[in-house]
Order: structure tokens, then C-alpha cells, then sequence
């Protein structure tokens, strides 16, 4: 943040002003929870998959995050 509050530009960053709860909704769309436990291996998509459930992991888990974040790219890249 900027002294003036104001979040600080990132315009180098494709993820800035993504939420997380927006990527693994357009991930669930384009992939389904069945692809994404095949692409990223974790529990939260393999085994009763839920958004809520798949947030709490993420936020706690950075390397889960970070996997899930790049598969995000590839498919805007793909998209577009």
C-alpha cells in the first residue's frame, strides 16, 4: 500500500486484483473438480471438493496456491 492507502500498481502482475474465490470458480467452470485433482494432487479437489473448502487449504498453504495460480495462467493463456 501507498502512504495514500491506495494498493500499489502491478501492472507486470497477471494475478493483481484476482481473488482467490474468482480463479478456482473459473478453474471449476473450465476444468471441472475432476481435472483440477488430476492437475494439482490435493485433497480438497479429489475428495468431496468444495470452493469453501478448497479456500481455506489454499490460504493456508502456499505451495498448493502458488500450483493452483499457474494452472490459472496456463488456462487464461489458452483462453485467450
Amino acid at each position: 500500500m501507498t502512504k495514500t492507502g491506495k494498493p500499489e500498481e502491478q501492472p507486470n502482475n497477471p494475478l493483481h486484483g484476482v481473488k482467490l474465490a474468482d480463479i478456482l470458480e473459473f478453474l471449476v467452470e473450465r476444468l471441472g473438480w475432476d481435472e483440477m485433482g488430476a492437475r494439482v494432487n490435493i485433497r480438497c479437489f479429489n475428495s468431496n471438493p468444495s470452493i469453501k473448502s478448497s479456500l481455506n487449504f489454499l490460504r493456508k498453504t502456499p505451495w498448493a496456491r502458488d500450483k493452483v495460480e499457474q494452472l490459472y495462467l496456463r488456462q487464461i493463456r489458452k483462453k485467450n
